[in-house]
């Protein structure tokens, strides 16, 4: 952190705006501590506390409302962008859907704090149309909290941070070694995931002739259509087929289990 409140000291808050900007914008910066190292600057005086909580604020704020505009009119497109990189796309979007669709208002106040939903958020609550004056509203009361919890501790603690990254730093060496081969061992298993889900080829599509052509049959057994469209898209007038039944797709534990486990499901998502 010595090296980070060198780096923020000298080039002042446009440094701090930019690691802020990208880490809420999904890049892998450390935010945290850069926001500790802006701490520590305070501190001895390197910036002032009236400048750097407006630039922090500005920059999270900047890049949470460019997630959030582009998921309302993206919707999951942007969502599974946003998870491709991480070690289980399909369960990233799904974790974070079912989080956001628990919690809702709650995990724009709490969502800096946890990773995998920090930058999901936004996006999620885009896609799911909230409100953009409520999203604003919520998101600078997260964002605010973020920046004040680790920014204070930075301020409280400097010496002491900089003393343990001291000692930290002589095994600086092993610790590019593990980095190194964390990023080996990543490579590795994107290539496998890439290639094991390639061969396992493509969900099942039918027609819709298919489909109705078979609930025609009074001979064929019966069979399950699922709407599975998300609840930021359905609404309880919203048209569904007729025999179709609804499942939420953000919240299938518990549901998953009174279905049959014989029948045929269809899904189908507008």
């Amino acid at each position: 952190m010595t090296d980070l409140v060198n780096v923020i000291a000298k080039y002042g808050y446009q440094s701090l705006a930019l690691f802020l900007f990208l880490e809420a914008i999904g890049l892998p910066i450390p935010g945290a501590i850069a926001l500790l190292a802006a701490g520590a600057a305070t501190a001895s005086g390197a910036l002032r506390l009236g400048v750097a909580l407006p630039v922090a604020l500005g920059a999270m704020l900047a890049a949470d409302t460019i997630l959030y505009v582009a998921g309302r009119f993206s919707g999951w497109a942007l969502l599974a962008f946003l998870c491709g990189v991480s070690l289980n796309p399909e369960g990233c979007i799904l974790r974070s859907a079912k989080w956001f669709y628990r919690r809702g208002r709650i995990t724009l106040l709490i969502a800096k704090f946890i990773p995998g939903i920090n930058t999901m958020a936004p996006p999620l609550a885009g896609s799911m149309n909230m409100r953009a004056a409520q999203f604003l509203r919520l998101d600078l009361v997260g964002v605010l909290v973020y920046v004040l919890t680790y920014g204070t501790i930075g301020f409280l603690f400097r010496d002491m941070f900089r003393a343990l990254i001291g000692g930290l730093q002589t095994f600086g060496r092993l610790a590019e070694w593990v980095f190194a081969a964390a990023v080996a061992t990543y490579v590795v298993y994107r290539i496998w995931w890439y290639v094991k889900h390639r061969m396992d080829g493509l969900v099942h599509k039918v027609s819709v002739a298919e489909v109705a052509a078979r609930l025609k049959n009074q001979s064929a057994s019966p069979i399950i259509i699922a709407d599975v469209r998300s609840h930021g898209y359905y609404d309880a007038g919203a048209q569904r087929v007729r025999g179709s039944i609804r499942l939420e797709p953000n919240n299938l534990d518990g549901v998953l289990d009174n279905l049959s486990k014989s029948a045929p499901i269809y899904l189908y998502c507008t």
